[in-house]
């Protein structure tokens, strides 16, 4: 079997034509923390990009590698921590609530906006995996963002969240869980090879520390977000999106299903897929030429000159 090349932020710490540095703005009277990606030969201002990743995850995992190919081919990209993440200011920590998450990109939207070295007037988000939902979002309501990129898209609603965590039943009990977490502390580990009451038990990708178990993952998962996240309905942005929007995804990633479902669902905006073959969920994150064929083809949806 062929080796397969990873390229994240810990394994290839430089890349030419991309420079970055530390950055912070506010996001509901909270401090955000995020790197700013920038063409280090393109002329500035040039197009802007919010990058955000999977659920639990930091800017330093999938998010900032994407956020920094995209910087090394002429944007200017900005992957940050959310609200409670990484190095991020909030009161509750390690909490997968989409409605914050997706305030969150809005305000790193606004600030990237800011920017002398933004053109404004091109600001797209790009979404990996569970925050394809909120990205999507985002974009549908934010006239700054007007274009949408979703990779390995996990785009569920309640109906599917059901079939995910085993029925009705799982469901009520998982809400009552979050509900109880409310008024306690109920930090659980959020991937494990060894605790089963991790929601991401046995996970490739999150438990390997050459990939995403890296010092600066936390690694947490607080309780609390059980109720918001199988509840939360990333199908219902189709409706109102008209953004020029782009799925990448494989009938071997997580949930395809949704995907297939979003896009059939969209009827106000231009809509571009691309589907490869064989390539599971966390390959998307960062399998060499998968990482790269995904960003050439966000570099091509984006339509501008750079």
């Amino acid at each position: 079997m062929p080796t397969i090349e990873r390229i994240n932020l810990q394994n290839t710490p430089s890349l030419p034509n991309a420079t970055s540095r530390s950055v912070t703005f506010d996001s509901a009277g909270a401090l955000l923390v995020g790197t700013l990606f920038e063409p280090s030969e393109a002329t500035l201002p040039a197009p802007g990009v919010v990058v955000t990743g999977a659920w639990t995850t930091v800017k330093e995992q999938m998010a900032g590698t994407y956020a920094r190919e995209l910087a090394a081919r002429g944007f200017v990209a900005l992957a940050f921590d959310f609200t409670g993440w990484g190095e991020s200011e909030g009161d509750i920590r390690y909490k997968e609530d989409p409605r914050a998450k997706t305030a969150d990109i809005i305000a790193a939207a606004d600030y990237l906006s800011s920017l002398d070295t933004v053109d404004s007037g091109h600001l797209a988000g790009v979404g990996i995996c569970a925050s394809c939902g909120y990205m999507a979002s985002a974009v549908a309501d934010h006239p700054a963002l007007n274009r949408l990129a979703l990779v390995a898209a996990w785009l569920h609603d309640p109906a599917m969240a059901e079939g995910i965590y085993g029925g009705p039943e799982s469901i009520a009990s998982l809400v009552q869980l979050s509900r109880d977490a409310q008024n306690e502390e109920n930090i659980l580990v959020a991937a494990s090879t060894t605790d089963d009451s991790a929601p991401m038990y046995q996970a490739p990708y999150y438990t390997e520390e050459d990939r995403g178990l890296i010092p600066a993952y936390d690694n947490k998962f607080n309780a609390s977000s059980w109720e918001p996240w199988v509840t939360y309905d990333a199908q219902k942005s189709a409706d109102r999106l008209t953004a020029p929007t782009l799925v990448i995804c494989s009938e071997a990633a997580a949930l395809p299903a949704s995907a297939h479902a979003y896009t059939e669902r969209l009827k106000k905006a231009p809509l571009t897929e691309v589907w490869l073959d064989d390539v599971n969920q966390f390959d998307f994150y960062d399998r060499r030429d998968v990482v790269e064929e995904s960003v050439d083809a966000i570099v091509q949806h984006l339509q501008v000159s750079v």
